[in-house]
């Protein structure tokens, strides 16, 4: 909401059918239509809880797509960093490729599938945007828990990862579908290979991580939508 207001951007009770939870603003940034989408609550499990998880962030995303035909999505959010990749708490990073680590699926073709690997960079071309706004860059690895297994690691160490999220590959798939060019912002609040379990590390931060996206978003959106072009 912090960043909905900053932009000073407007609900859309219409945006989404009535019976969905997503959530819908919209407004104008430089000259430029910005539209911001949450998933919502879930009304099953309690207002506090969000509809976090690939298929809500799937299904977010793609409807939101056909309705603005938008020209580029920016995934914002928070995610757990790899202090092997020189990762830190409140770091930003531009991802460069995303990948699944807990869909495996060991069977000739399908297994590659499962990985889901996208290489953004073909598209636009994070790197320029960090070196420009003191970001990192890397890929991140998505699964639909917060926390890890052996085997999971496994295969956050095969995606390359540097950050570990739960929604990055399915939003970004969904941008393949649309033909639409993705941006992933996260900002780190907890470290995956650390000493401390996820759970507890995560809420110790995400007020940090909060302060560090709110930063960010605003000098994402002021290098794409500026006066001066930039090439993505």
């Amino acid at each position: 909401m912090p960043f909905v207001n900053h932009l000073k951007l407007e609900k859309q009770d219409d945006f989404f059918p009535s019976h969905l939870p997503m959530v819908a603003f919209e407004g104008i940034y430089n000259d430029h239509k910005v539209t911001v989408v949450t998933n919502g609550k879930d009304s099953v499990y309690g207002t506090k809880v969000d509809k976090v998880g690939t298929v809500p962030a799937a299904m977010a995303a793609f409807l939101a797509l056909e309705k603005t035909k938008a020209s580029l999505l920016i995934n914002a959010g928070t995610a757990g960093g790899f202090q092997r990749k020189g990762a830190a708490i409140g770091d930003v990073f531009l991802l460069e490729g995303v990948a699944n680590h807990d869909r495996r699926i060991p069977i000739p073709g399908f297994d590659s599938y499962g990985v889901g690997t996208i290489d953004i960079t073909k598209r636009i071309h994070p790197g320029k945007m960090a070196g420009g706004l003191g970001f990192k860059t890397g890929n991140c690895t998505t699964s639909n828990s917060l926390d890890r297994t052996e085997e999971d690691d496994k295969h956050m160490l095969s995606n390359d990862a540097s950050v570990k999220d739960m929604e990055a590959a399915a939003i970004a798939w969904s941008c393949e579908l649309q033909d639409t060019p993705f941006l992933g912002v996260k900002v780190v609040t907890d470290i995956v290979d650390g000493d401390k379990p996820t759970q507890e590390e995560f809420m110790e931060n995400l007020g940090k991580a909060a302060e560090s996206l709110q930063s960010a978003l605003p000098k994402v959106l002021e290098y794409i939508c500026g006066k001066e072009h930039h090439e993505l």
